[in-house]
């Protein structure tokens, strides 16, 4: 059971890659793929950092307008005249900064993370709306285009990031303490206390990590667009966690992988991709991002009961 609980994501986005390859002669085309990895990095890697979030047992809420705040903050100091450079390491400085904050209130005031990122949700998107008062950033470098929509070696630029951020996540959860320690707290936080790990450190950490990786995701939205929008990234919390959950992660804590997450990314990435080519409502596959959440949380929580 739970060797093909591992197989399920993989076999879904294979059988579902095919079906595409059948129902529409435009998808497999190099036009069409190479959308399809520029629409789902932005995606692919707020959910590595979703991914190291809910394998300690919390959640982010707020990683949709920890999104806009970065990408506002970042286009705003290059419309001032930063360097391309400089805008982009403040976007991703205000993404880290968010998810810190984060940690630190559910840590500091032993606050549920859903009840705490909820409020952030609220608060970043304010705080994005009043820094750039309702507008879109624009007169942007014309060389900030090159994160979202350049090109090395005929590769979009963004799946040699996404990459690399995967492998430096997979390494983090694999060979640190802080991987290690992330999923002990996961497991069980009084177990971990009891271990002597210190769990408020290493919860801030993580959290922290989410926060940067969602602010890198916040320039690449932001160059793709050519401009910052402090509505930027609305709903996109659902589709991380959605990506985590699909590739076996669990909202319990404790279990997740890159690998898993990578390829949930890429099956809503296809599912998106697939129903614009086809001609399906955007509200359709919103109706399906919710089923296909709510039956990978039913699969995992039958599988747990099994094994008590």
């Amino acid at each position: 059971m739970k060797s093909l609980q591992k197989l399920l994501p993989f076999l879904t986005l294979i059988l579902l890659f095919v079906a595409l390859v059948i129902a529409s002669p435009h998808f497999l085309t190099a036009t069409n793929l190479s959308s399809v990895v520029r629409q789902t990095a932005v995606i692919n890697i707020m959910a590595l950092g979703m991914t190291i979030v809910i394998i300690s047992g919390g959640i982010d809420l707020s990683v949709g307008s920890i999104l806009g705040l970065s990408g506002i903050a970042g286009t705003m100091a290059m419309a001032h005249g930063a360097s391309i450079a400089a805008g982009i390491a403040i976007g991703i400085l205000t993404g880290l900064v968010c998810g810190m904050l984060n940690g630190i209130m559910i840590t500091k005031l032993r606050i549920a993370p859903f009840i705490v990122t909820l409020g952030t949700l609220g608060i970043y998107r304010g705080i994005a709306l009043i820094i750039s008062n309702g507008l879109p950033v624009n007169k942007l470098p014309q060389g900030f285009s090159f994160l979202g929509e350049g090109n090395i070696l005929g590769i979009p630029f963004v799946l040699w990031l996404l990459v690399l951020c995967a492998l430096a996540v997979h390494f983090l959860l694999e060979h640190t303490r802080l991987g290690r320690y992330a999923f002990a707290i996961g497991s069980s936080t009084a177990a971990a206390v009891y271990a002597g790990i210190p769990v408020s450190f290493y919860t801030t950490a993580v959290y922290a990590i989410g926060g940067l990786l969602t602010g890198l995701a916040g320039m690449i939205e932001a160059s793709r667009l050519m401009t910052g929008q402090p509505t930027a990234g609305f709903g996109y919390e659902l589709q991380a966690i959605a990506a985590v959950v699909i590739g076996g992660g669990s909202l319990r804590g404790g279990e997740g992988s890159v690998v898993g997450t990578l390829v949930g990314a890429f099956i809503m990435g296809l599912l998106s991709n697939g129903s614009d080519l086809l001609g399906i409502s955007n509200y359709v596959q919103q109706v399906v991002i919710g089923a296909v959440i709510i039956l990978a949380v039913a699969v995992d929580e039958l599988r747990k009961r099994r094994l008590v």
